[in-house]
């Protein structure tokens, strides 16, 4: 089953885990939406500047670091996915309450490794 996922901290670096996690994703055919820094494109998949309240997110992998979170903590609450991957170094405890509190599943751990092993 596919789902529809959102990378935050996407970069069109082809050495960047976020990179690397849209080419991943889209080779399993799930639908991609990117938000970043800066725009740009990787595989079939626009990256955007504009937090944007994409339709039907099933879960967003997350690779932004803690200390640039906190204008996201509101965006995700809005986006209402079904959950949240906090991939490596993006951990934050405060930000996974406000999550859990509003319904929103977290999950720390590694997008590129779930898919791998097919836990995604």
């Amino acid at each position: 089953m596919s789902k529809t996922t959102l990378v935050i901290g996407a970069s069109t670096n082809p050495v960047r885990y976020s990179n690397m996690a849209i080419r991943r994703l889209r080779d399993h055919n799930h639908p991609v939406y990117a938000v970043g820094l800066r725009e740009g494109t990787v595989a079939d998949v626009n990256i955007t500047k504009q937090q944007e309240l994409f339709a039907d997110v099933h879960t967003v992998s997350l690779y932004v670091s803690p200390a640039h979170q906190e204008n996201l903590h509101q965006y995700l609450i809005d986006l209402k996915p079904k959950r949240v991957i906090f991939n490596p170094g993006t951990e934050d405890d405060f930000f996974e309450k406000k999550l859990r509190d509003a319904g929103i599943e977290v999950e720390e751990a590694c997008t590129l490794v779930m898919l791998s092993t097919g836990q995604f």
